[in-house]
Formats: C-alpha cells, sequence, structure tokens
C-alpha cells in the first residue's frame, strides 16, 4: 500500500474490513490493504453498528406489525445482532466476567479470559445481558422511536470499541485486539463525530444525553479494565459493547417516560 493510504484518515477499505472484523458477514477483502491498515479502520466501527441497528429495527418493527407481542419482537432485536455478529461480544462479556471476578492477580485473569470455556460468572453475565436488552427493548417497543433507538444503542456501542483501543494498551500483547493495532486519536474522534451527528438527525431529542450515557459507560469499563489487567483486551472490547448498548437503552428508557 502506498503511504499517503498507510497516513490517510479515510479509506475505502475501512468500511469492509470493520465489516469483516465485526461481523460474520462473508467478505472477500485484500488482506494486505486490511493488515496495513490496521487500527486506522476503527472509524468504520459506528457505521457496523448503524447497520446491524438497521436490521434488528426492521425485524423488530415486522414481526411488531403482524400483531405479535412486544416482548416476542424483543426477542428478535435482541437475537439478530447475536445472529450477524456471532455471539462475539456476548463471548467478550463471558470471558471478560470469567476473568476479572474469578481471578486473583493480572495474570490468573487473562489466563481464565483466554480459556473457551465459561465459567459461572460468565454464564450469568450473559444471561443478565440478554435479559436486560429484552426486557429493555420490550418496554420500548410501544414508543415511536424505538427503531432509531436501537440504531444508536448499535451505534454507540460499537464506537465505544474505537474508543477503549486509542485510549487503553492491549494488556495482553497477542490477540485480535493487540494484532489489529492501536487507533490515533483522531481516529477514534471521527467515529465519535459520526455518532454524533447521526444521533442529532434521527432522534435530536435524545442525542446529548444517549452520548454522554455511551461515553460515560466507556470510561468506567475502560477504567474498570485497567484496575483489573492494565488495559483492553479483545474480551474487554466486547464487554464494553454489551454495557454500553444497555446504558443506551436505559437512557432511552428513562427519558421516553415509562
Amino acid at each position: 500500500m502506498r503511504k499517503s493510504d498507510k497516513s490517510a484518515l479515510l479509506h475505502w477499505i475501512d468500511v469492509p474490513a470493520a465489516f469483516g472484523l465485526l461481523t460474520r458477514i462473508p467478505l472477500r477483502l485484500n488482506t494486505a490493504k486490511v493488515t496495513a491498515r490496521g487500527g486506522s479502520s476503527a472509524w468504520a466501527f459506528p457505521i457496523v453498528g448503524v447497520f446491524i441497528g438497521l436490521v434488528a429495527a426492521a425485524v423488530t418493527a415486522a414481526v411488531h406489525w403482524i400483531g405479535l407481542p412486544s416482548a416476542v419482537a424483543a426477542i428478535f432485536a435482541v437475537l439478530v445482532p447475536v445472529i450477524i455478529t456471532g455471539a462475539m461480544h456476548e463471548d467478550g462479556l463471558a470471558d471478560t466476567a470469567d476473568g476479572f471476578w474469578g481471578g486473583w492477580d493480572k495474570e490468573r485473569r487473562l489466563e481464565i479470559m483466554k480459556d473457551s470455556h465459561i465459567g459461572t460468572y460468565g454464564t450469568l453475565a450473559i444471561g443478565f445481558s440478554l435479559l436486560l436488552r429484552g426486557v429493555l427493548i420490550t418496554a420500548l417497543v410501544s414508543d415511536e422511536e424505538y427503531m432509531q433507538g436501537l440504531i444508536l444503542a448499535a451505534m454507540m456501542s460499537r464506537a465505544s470499541m474505537a474508543g477503549l483501543l486509542t485510549f487503553l494498551p492491549n494488556a495482553r500483547g497477542v490477540g485480535l485486539s493487540s494484532s489489529y493495532g492501536r487507533p490515533s486519536n483522531s481516529v477514534s474522534l471521527l467515529a465519535m463525530i459520526i455518532c454524533i451527528c447521526t444521533a442529532l438527525i434521527i432522534i435530536p431529542s435524545h442525542a446529548v444525553s444517549i452520548t454522554l450515557v455511551a461515553l460515560i459507560s466507556t470510561i468506567l469499563c475502560g477504567l474498570y479494565a485497567k484496575s483489573k489487567i492494565g488495559g483492553q483486551t479483545g474480551d474487554v472490547l466486547g464487554a464494553t459493547q454489551q454495557v454500553t448498548e444497555i446504558a443506551v437503552l436505559f437512557t432511552l428508557l428513562a427519558e421516553v417516560g415509562f
């Protein structure tokens, strides 16, 4: 890749590269170009979130339109992102919960997180995540802005991963997060700008509060990860996505008055 391509903030390969990283959608990508871009493609994470949110919202609306209960529609709203992403964020949440709560020091926590087996903490974390999102979306489905809410929750929570990649060092030195590379401050800032602009366009009445909550949630997850393992890993990024999505849904539910 040309030197100018490496240093460019925006590149056409970044969007499909982000989709290839964060979803199970089969894409034919130029591996050399994707590898060369590395963390520079993280600005496109919110775009992937918008796509996932759009599909989830469309399926949820269709289920709700044919007359099925809100709870059923909410199940599909939770299921669709799981299918599209291959449950990679849920897996990260489970590994993080097992490691952070099951280990007594950094080395042991990282060892547990690398283990492919799921423990009690991880099982509980996934269960609570699915349950909370299902209950929150069930309540939101009756509000006319729920579709925009699903899109924003998916978008903001993916942007949070770009933020942690930028501002926290990799705790392990190996793995997907390490090989992906550390985005620059400008890359993370661009991801935030995309989120803010999108929020102001599709749901301006809640844009400020949602953005603040997503930012606070990301910061808290980052501080907690730093205290536990000294940085971030791919699992921590997945856990942060889950926590941030739930925080955004909580905020929406509080603001619509339920």
